[in-house]
């Protein structure tokens, strides 16, 4: 009787190992992609920055811009 409850209990253990590793697996994928996306919105920032400073610097050359 105790083996098989030792055995249940072990099976029960490698179970979860296995669930652990694979969530363990899908972490390591979602910071890879959260990484790409975060590069991704960085570079997009940048290019909201630099096209805000053409607009302005276009609407001071036009005397648009509010003084």
């Amino acid at each position: 009787m105790t083996d098989d409850v030792t055995n249940l209990v072990l099976e029960h253990l490698r179970h979860i190992r296995g669930k652990v590793d694979a969530t363990a697996l899908d972490i390591d994928d979602l910071k890879t992609r959260m990484t790409a996306v975060e590069i991704q919105v960085s570079a997009m920032n940048r290019r909201m920055d630099r096209l805000d400073e053409r607009t302005a610097r276009i609407e001071r050359r036009l005397e648009l811009a509010d003084a």
